[in-house]
């Protein structure tokens, strides 16, 4: 999905920004200074005076606290707004400052690595993605030897907050730990640890589902919104729940695994051995083998079958429509159980031919109990051709928002990412 860029050999290191180890989950800061950045981000540019209003601080607690996130980068003062002169202090509005901050993210999909420089607004400032073969030793391998000359550059001076890790698959965001990603073969794989050593920065490891909620949340079809159900449908198939504005994760991250749901072909054979499992009648690596058999495509490829589709092959069109309405079947399970405000479809599909949502719309309507509007409630990612890019920097980007004044404390060397990378 994703351009490649060119990366010179000689390149100027970024300023870097060591944050905490990323923060335990289900943890809320409730202080003032996260009050205001968030309600900034939600508002903004917004006046000190709206702020007051929005987070319930007093006047002198909302400027004390913009004058802190001011001076650690994260907010900015703009220019007045024209118009003629008012009576006491000037209203001068604030936002969040784009140009300072920046945070890497690293998606690893099946294969190939997308690597992403992301600003504090959850917007994509360079990425470039780069095949691989799948092995652990070779992909973050990969990772480390590649970041140094793709951060210095792409940062574009921007500090850099921490380096996002997503993948699919059941991912111990406490630990850091890939404990299970089926397609790639990998079990127990301490992501974090590898990289943190070969990097020296803070590595914050998060499931793709999650991440994309989290981003959902900050930046797109979340904000404002305390519920939110994430649904991810690509070569696995997951899903990430939130309530009140925090994302469950369950004991060892374990929470949203939705891809052996008994809501797919009943006389399909999942990995795992059961018949019927979603993932095995919706995932891209199973669709694209099965459209390859069915003398579709020539080759298993789920691009190459997108882009069939997209060509008006009723074939390709027909394979597509059916996973769509397997997709909207495990939608109105969800919508059903957990009754969310909206609930977020991440899918190649959807993103490419949108024309075909209709049939995902017509599924929940016929299987959901509750919702009576599925355009209204099911939505696909805000965040189109980027959204693997986005999802990598939120998992950093959202430990910021919940707790920016621990940058307070973290140190700012003027050296380059190393890498240790064997």
């Amino acid at each position: 999905m994703s351009p490649a860029f060119d990366t010179p050999h000689a390149v100027r290191p970024p300023l870097l920004v060591a944050l905490p180890s990323p923060r335990r989950p289900g943890r809320q800061d409730r202080d003032g200074p996260t009050a205001v950045l968030g309600a900034v981000l939600r508002d903004g540019p917004v006046a000190r005076t709206a702020l007051a209003r929005a987070t319930g601080l007093s006047p002198a607690a909302v400027s004390r606290h913009t004058a802190e996130l001011i001076g650690l980068g994260l907010l900015r003062e703009l220019t007045p707004p024209a118009g003629p002169p008012r009576a006491g202090r000037p209203q001068i509005p604030v936002a969040v400052d784009p140009g300072h901050h920046a945070a890497c993210g690293v998606h690893i999909a099946l294969t190939h690595t997308t690597f992403a420089v992301v600003d504090l607004l959850g917007r994509v400032v360079a990425q470039q993605r780069l095949p691989h073969g799948g092995g652990v030793r070779e992909v973050l391998g990969q990772v480390l030897r590649h970041l140094p000359a793709f951060l210095g550059a792409q940062a574009a001076g921007r500090s850099l907050l921490g380096i996002g890790v997503v993948t699919g698959g059941w991912v111990d965001s406490d630990q850091g730990v890939v404990v299970e990603h089926t397609p790639l073969g990998w079990r127990d794989v301490r992501v974090r640890d590898t990289l943190a050593a070969g990097t020296r920065l803070p590595v914050h490891v998060e499931g793709h589902a999650r991440a994309l909620a989290q981003a959902e949340l900050l930046f797109g079809a979340g904000a404002g919104r305390s519920e939110l159900v994430q649904l991810f449908v690509g070569n696995v198939v997951d899903a990430a729940i939130t309530t009140a504005g925090t994302v469950l994760r369950g004991r060892r991250s374990g929470a949203g695994d939705v891809a052996h749901l008994p809501l797919g072909d009943a006389g399909l054979r999942c990995d795992c051995g059961r018949y019927g499992c979603l993932q095995a009648s919706v995932s891209e690596l199973a669709v694209a083998g099965r459209a390859h058999e069915a003398g579709v495509i020539p080759a298993p490829d789920f691009a190459l079958l997108l882009a069939r589709a997209a060509d008006g092959h009723p074939g390709a069109v027909r394979i597509l429509r059916e996973r769509l309405r397997a997709t909207g079947r495990a939608a109105a399970l969800l919508l059903d159980v957990i009754n969310p405000e909206v609930l977020v479809v991440a899918d190649s599909t959807a993103v490419f031919l949108p024309q075909l949502l209709p049939d995902l719309y017509e599924e929940v309507a016929a299987h959901s109990h509750l919702c009576t509007d599925p355009e209204r409630a099911v939505v696909p990612t805000s965040f189109g051709r980027q959204v693997l890019a986005v999802a990598a920097g939120a998992a950093v980007l959202d430990a910021v928002y919940r707790g920016p004044m621990e940058l307070r404390t973290a140190s700012r060397p003027r050296a380059g990412v190393s890498s240790t990378a064997s």
